[in-house]
């Protein structure tokens, strides 16, 4: 039998026949929950883990060099760098859904290449950045050439995974040490401070102290770098800005190891060796914290000053 009229006119809401749609609590939106599948990341991981077992005495080499070699410490602040980076564009990652993509294979196949010429001429950053290429490609496979783009800074942030050969360090680091000394020196006389210097090697309550290696600067040259690269795209800047920072990093590093030097050898000279040695270190990673606040004043004083370094579109969504 028919229904009434009545009830064929009323609107499907008030029959109370239409389902209502569920709120998403899972914070990732129906692409994103649709892309990222659990067989998605059942490749992804596999994949990561195929490309570590196919180099793994190149990333047990990169482990051993971060951990006996401060220069290459920045190598520990990666994984919080580019999570960072992703948290801080996750708009855009909930709004691209990921697919495979043949680019992952050619990018793995080409970091395997790299790698094992690297090694069979001894090339040492052939063979460290060609495993590292090797992972970036597993990861592009199941991400897709759209989600990588959008995630580009976090992507290119795997590069400080190389640690720096030691010649091209032994190189920089004669004239940091020279630098170094000559604007710890300066800082000294602005101080009133009487300390004497002869070349590299400070004379203070006649205690020698050297300038060398490990107070050149090249262990916090890196790691500052790095520092620079995140606070430039995990801040919605100009690309314009973005580039000044990174290309002045160099010089916030000088700046930040003359600021550790001078109560290093301070220290140094009123205690024993080993608490100026542990006062150096800890006094090292300090001065990561110290970079990042004075590039936050740094740009804190343009926007005061009106100069325009904000993209017009403050969002973090876009790289």
């Amino acid at each position: 039998m028919a229904a009434p009229a009545s009830q064929l006119d009323r609107p499907a809401a008030a029959t109370g026949t239409v389902d209502t749609p569920r709120k998403d609590r899972s914070g990732l939106g129906p692409r994103m929950r649709r892309g990222w599948t659990s067989q998605r990341i059942f490749i992804a991981l596999a994949l990561i883990a195929l490309s570590f077992v196919a180099c793994y005495r190149a990333w047990a080499d990169i482990l051993w060099i971060a951990y006996n070699d401060e220069e290459a410490s920045q190598v520990w602040l990666v994984l919080p760098v580019a999570a960072w980076l992703v948290w801080g564009r996750w708009t855009a990652v909930r709004r691209t859904r990921p697919v495979y993509t043949f680019l992952g294979p050619a990018l793995v196949a080409l970091g395997l290449a790299i790698h094992e010429f690297g090694f069979r001429t001894n090339l040492q950053i052939g063979w460290h950045g060609g495993a590292v290429l090797a992972l970036v490609g597993a990861m592009v496979t199941v991400a897709g050439p759209s989600l990588t783009w959008r995630l580009w800074p976090a992507v290119l942030v795997f590069a400080f995974l190389v640690p720096v050969p030691g010649s091209i360090r032994q190189q920089m680091s004669l004239p940091l040490q020279v630098e170094t000394a000559r604007y710890a020196q300066f800082l000294f006389e602005l101080l009133g401070m009487r300390v004497e210097r002869v070349g590299n090697v400070f004379y203070y309550n006649n205690k020698p102290m050297m300038v060398a290696e490990a107070c050149n600067g090249m262990r916090m040259m890196f790691a500052l770098m790095l520092v620079a690269y995140a606070f430039a795209f995990g801040t919605p800047l100009r690309p314009s800005v973005r580039v000044a920072l990174i290309v002045l990093s160099p010089f916030a590093a000088v700046l930040c190891n003359v600021i550790r030097v001078v109560p290093t050898i301070m220290v140094k000279g009123h205690f024993s060796e080993a608490v100026g040695q542990t006062f150096h270190n800890i006094a090292g990673w300090a001065m990561l914290a110290l970079a990042f606040f004075l590039l936050m004043g740094f740009i804190r004083t343009l926007r005061w000053a009106e100069v325009p370094v904000m993209q017009p579109q403050a969002s973090l969504a876009a790289p």
